[in-house]
């Protein structure tokens, strides 16, 4: 029994989506899973088990930003023998080629958190990367349900309000898609613990334009999304 997440051994599936919103966890368990149990209330960050199309799976909220989501990564690898994370989110496009509601698969994360620059002793800038083969099943996957994917880079910023609004540019400037909070943690974890793990995004607001979806549009637009990410934890 982990110290956040205080589930009973056996309770929690190999396979684990990682919505960083809880009431999203509780949503995905709801709509999506059959006979989900929940398995954690800990601080409010609610996890459940059930299944999807006969395979057992969980989904764990993780908090937002690295320094939570990290935590949650750590235990369900070490504590619970988790073999791979997928993280479901929302996130802000940067680039002008992608519109509300786009999907997006992230094969890198850049960052400007100290965490790996710690890690390495600052000798060493660490580039945090997808399992390929989580990765490919994504694509394909996406491709069945006839879902445009873009993958890409994005940017896990370690604030959610800036003062370098600018530096928007010149990520989008280097091919970076969208700017969310959680994905460079989870990929480094991930690595040093030989799990796999896949970040799979939709966009639900638009850095340049300002534009935003509304409650409703986010409940219809993360569907595909959190399909996508259960059909490919479970290939």
């Amino acid at each position: 029994m982990s110290v956040h997440i205080g589930a009973q051994p056996g309770e929690i599936a190999e396979r684990v989506l990682l919505p960083g919103d809880p009431m999203r966890a509780k949503w995905i368990a709801e709509t999506f899973l059959e006979d989900a149990v929940c398995y954690t209330q800990v601080r409010g960050m609610l996890g459940f088990t059930g299944k999807w199309q006969g395979q057992t799976v969980s989904v764990q909220g993780s908090g937002m930003g690295m320094p939570s989501a990290s935590i949650y990564t750590h235990e369900l690898i070490n504590e619970y023998g988790v073999k791979s994370v997928i993280r479901i989110g929302s996130c802000g496009a940067l680039s002008e080629e992608l519109g509300l509601g786009d999907v997006i698969a992230a094969n890198g994360s850049a960052t400007d958190s100290n965490m790996n620059r710690v890690r390495f002793d600052g000798l060493v800038d660490y580039a945090p990367v997808a399992d390929f083969g989580l990765l490919r099943t994504a694509v394909d996957v996406a491709e069945r349900r006839g879902v445009p994917m873009r993958v890409g880079p994005v940017f896990a910023a370690d604030a959610f309000y800036t003062d370098r609004p600018d530096l928007n540019d010149t990520l989008a400037d280097y091919g970076v898609l969208a700017v969310e909070m959680e994905s460079a943690a989870i990929y480094t974890i991930a690595a040093r613990y030989r799990a796999k793990a896949l970040t799979i995004l939709t966009v639900s607001d638009h850095i340049k334009t300002g534009e935003k979806m509304d409650s409703a549009q986010r409940e219809q637009g993360f569907s595909a999304m959190v399909q996508i990410g259960l059909d490919t934890a479970i290939s």
